[in-house]
């Protein structure tokens, strides 16, 4: 979409911290920079080239987008090149692979002006390695239109009953982030020391003839009946916040998104931004970091990516709160636990769904 260049940066602050990398790590924001930045992102990553172009306008600098599959997918080539990455920033990690993120040491911490909008809850790394940039619900969908005169499923464990039998298609938790988010979902909802756990969760769904797909965009626009979707599967892991986007985008008008939203089992799921260790324009990066804060990229999420941007002023479009479903209680699990869980927990879900 966009060029790269390196650019130079002259800090405003001489007394603020700065790190090895030479980014101010407390309110030093660059005040001067030109040429490109690269973000390496994941593929369903959107911003209106108007709100692009506004950055360049500002700053100087144009984006180059590198979009390299799914979260997960983008995360693994990050490691692969940590210390001499393809971009100068990445975004799309989010708190289901953050602590591996963190713990290869991909990124260079920066404290960004902009984090005075966004609510601490949001904010979960105190060396600021990342920024939160939005956060939405990973969420089962359904086909309306599939369950006319049916019941669609209202919990996770009605999944496993025979009435739903071929009709799931969830995302490979080790490649997609809405797919670990889901399996997260199912290990809070049936823990290691329930009576049924959630290994018998996933061997039942297994007995249930689940579709595992590699990542999100297959499963809804491939394997999905309902809306956009191309397939047969009428239940799929999606977003409580994919119903707009089947309104805003249809052919013909529609009164009513096509798709519906379990509320049961969603996992709150916030996406970061981070300047990845060894870029060779960091300056610019944090320049696109703080732009990726402001009002004008915030309120530019909600209707291309649909989810909540993180900036608490932004406001969000009326459409987009009309079709959305939040639910009131979103599943999480403490990012320390999943760090010292995460593998062993893939590992075994590959055992039972996938071997």
């Amino acid at each position: 979409m966009r060029t790269y260049l390196a650019a130079l940066l002259i800090l405003a602050v001489v007394t603020a911290g700065c790190g090895d990398d030479g980014v101010a790590t407390t309110g030093g924001t660059p005040t001067t920079a030109a040429g490109v930045v690269r973000l390496l992102t994941h593929d369903s990553f959107l911003v209106s080239d108007e709100v692009l172009d506004q950055f360049t306008a500002e700053t100087g600098i144009e984006v180059e987008i590198l979009a390299a599959g799914d979260a997960g997918l983008v995360l693994n080539q990050a490691i692969l090149t940590a210390g001499n990455p393809v971009a100068d920033v990445l975004f799309g990690v989010d708190n289901t692979f953050l602590s591996r993120a963190l713990d290869n040491e991909i990124f260079i911490p920066y404290e960004s002006p902009g984090l005075a909008s966004v609510p601490d809850d949001l904010q979960v790394d105190p060396e600021f390695r990342v920024t939160p940039i939005d956060f939405g619900d990973v969420c089962l969908n359904y086909d309306k239109e599939a369950f006319d005169g049916l019941v669609p499923p209202q919990t996770l464990l009605d999944l496993t009953a025979p009435a739903y039998k071929s009709m799931l298609v969830v995302e490979n938790p080790a490649t997609s982030s809405p797919g670990l988010a889901f399996l997260l979902a199912t290990i809070a909802t049936f823990p290691d020391d329930a009576e049924y756990t959630w290994h018998d969760y996933w061997a039942d769904l297994r007995a249930n003839d689940v579709d595992v797909t590699e990542g999100w965009e297959t499963a809804y626009y491939g394997e999905f009946s309902g809306g956009s979707g191309t397939g047969d599967r009428p239940i799929v892991v999606s977003y409580a916040s994919s119903p707009p986007a089947e309104v805003i985008y249809a052919e013909e008008p529609l009164d009513e998104a096509p798709t519906g939203v379990v509320t049961d089992g969603c996992y709150r799921q916030i996406e970061f931004a981070g300047i990845l260790r060894g870029a060779s324009n960091p300056e610019a990066a944090a320049l696109l970091i703080d732009f990726m804060l402001s009002e004008a990229f915030q309120e530019d999420i909600p209707l291309n990516m649909f989810v909540f941007p993180a900036n608490r002023d932004a406001e969000l479009p009326v459409e987009f709160l009309e079709y959305t479903t939040l639910p009131q209680s979103p599943l999480s699990i403490d990012p320390a636990t999943i760090d010292a869980n995460r593998e062993a927990w893939l590992d075994e879900w590959t055992t039972i769904v996938v071997r």
